[in-house]
């Protein structure tokens, strides 16, 4: 038995019983055993010892050393697990019993933890029309910002699930070819132009059937939480190679996720109305007033910092294409959904300087440098670290957390 003592988590914590996101984790003491665990305020729950305990039906399923086959599992496996651990958690005495019996960790330098699930499929999409006007702006400044089929479809690209990792993994510069604008061909060598893509991620549960589309109300039964999600982009390689397919080496070297997977189920209160059409949809796309689709916009407040400063503070509510849609864009083919497929929301950018998530558009492609109390910034050096945390709004005027997710910039091989 341990005498581990638990105190109260606050009303105010971004982690309490209104969230309980999702993690994997290993301690120093079994550094080669991975265990599902559940925040609550600064402590991890052991859930599948919890769950073994309890005698709880998915136990089994708990015990994995990864999300995926609770994934798998789909959305009335989730809601039955997420109902028991609630309600071990707000019982005064069973919590304090699961922490004598060490099953409620405090998270501490001895809890080391990992990439929660593994990742089957990463695609990401293009969804602020800010982010996408912007960037219109900057590299086609004699045409109009949006291409003509952006308002029609949600844009994405197909990334690379072997280079998804998780938080405070380091970010090694990459290589590859770069072309000056006034250079006759080009060169090879590190990355010139790091950046970042503040997002939101979407975890996939359910898995479909070849030639199976999925409706936008179907959402609730294949997505099973939200993380947050930073897409690094090497611009210079970006430009080079994306014409006429699209992101490739730029993108594929590395995207960083939280530990933590916040159920779509803790969010009802962030949901909120998309920004209003200005283009009739097609009907597999359509929400809004008639068309049966329940709000899918979230109201998520994100914070991007550089070397601790705060660079931007982007909004997701304004985004244009929600998750739903892109949930029914990405299978309209028949394309399958597989336990572990990840999808990000694209760069979320608002309509203000202070509120562009990334630094292409921050220093509009370097003219106009960050300032931080350390030095300019108009890409990442060697060095530099970069944080997304975020909120939503949550029942009763509390706040629902989204795990942190940090990277720092090394060297070039």
């Amino acid at each position: 038995m341990s005498d581990v003592s638990l105190p109260d988590v606050a009303e105010d914590d971004l982690y309490g019983p209104d969230n309980l996101p999702y993690g994997v984790y290993t301690t120093d003491a079994a550094p080669d055993r991975r265990r599902i665990g559940v925040r609550y305020g600064s402590w991890v729950l052991d859930v599948g010892a919890a769950a073994a305990a309890a005698d709880h039906p998915w136990a089994e399923v708990l015990s994995a050393p990864s999300l995926n086959p609770l994934l798998a599992a789909g959305r009335p496996a989730w809601r039955e697990v997420r109902a028991a651990v609630r309600s071990w958690l707000t019982d005064a005495a069973r919590r304090e019993q699961l922490a004598a019996d060490g099953l409620l960790l405090p998270l501490d330098a001895s809890v080391t933890l990992h990439l929660p699930f593994e990742v089957a499929d990463y695609v990401d999409f293009y969804a602020s029309e800010h982010h996408a006007s912007n960037l219109g702006r900057i590299f086609r400044p004699d045409s109009e910002p949006l291409t003509p089929n952006w308002k029609h479809m949600p844009i994405g690209y197909h990334g690379r699930a072997g280079t998804v990792v998780v938080s405070g993994t380091p970010v090694k510069r990459p290589s590859g070819q770069r072309k000056a604008p006034d250079a006759p061909v080009p060169d090879f060598g590190p990355s010139r132009r790091l950046d970042i893509e503040a997002e939101v991620g979407f975890v996939v549960g359910g898995a479909t059937e070849p030639g199976t589309a999925v409706p936008q109300t179907a959402l609730r039964d294949h997505v099973f939480g939200v993380c947050l999600l930073n897409d690094w982009s090497a611009r210079d390689l970006q430009a080079w190679e994306y014409v006429p397919l699209g992101p490739f080496l730029g993108k594929s070297f590395t995207t960083s996720v939280s530990a933590w997977i916040t159920p779509l189920d803790a969010l009802d209160h962030a949901r909120t109305e998309p920004p209003a059409r200005s283009h009739e949809l097609l009907p597999y796309l359509a929400d809004g007033e008639g068309s049966g689709v329940e709000a899918a916009g979230l109201d998520l407040r994100i914070t991007v910092r550089l070397n601790g400063e705060v660079i931007s503070e982007p909004p997701f509510a304004a985004m244009y294409w929600t998750a739903a849609q892109q949930l029914a864009h990405m299978t309209v083919n028949g394309a399958t959904l597989r336990p572990g497929d990840l999808f990000g929301s694209g760069t979320v950018s608002g309509p203000e300087v202070a509120t562009r998530g990334c630094l292409l558009e921050l220093t509009w492609a370097g003219r106009d440098p960050v300032e931080l109390s350390t030095g300019k910034r108009t890409f990442l050096e060697d060095g530099d670290e970069v944080t997304l945390s975020a909120w939503a709004p949550g029942p009763n005027g509390t706040r629902i957390g989204l795990g942190e997710v940090t990277g720092r910039i090394t060297p070039a091989a």
